[in-house]
């Protein structure tokens, strides 16, 4: 299987991005520029999430 090593914009630590995802055809086509890793990508959209609801209440 093929994968790319790309760096997190977020915490700079490394990560592998595998042929046949939504990121690995992203950065084929080089319509975006900025990755991040899981971790950091699930907790940018948590606190999208709470900021979200706040602001609701």
């Amino acid at each position: 299987m093929f994968y790319y090593e790309v760096i997190c914009s977020s915490c700079k630590n490394k990560f592998r991005v595998y042929e046949g995802s939504l990121r690995y055809r992203l950065l084929k086509e080089g319509s975006n520029k900025i990755f991040r890793c899981e971790d950091c990508n699930h907790k940018i959209r948590m606190d999208a999430i709470k900021n979200f609801f706040r602001d609701r209440l």
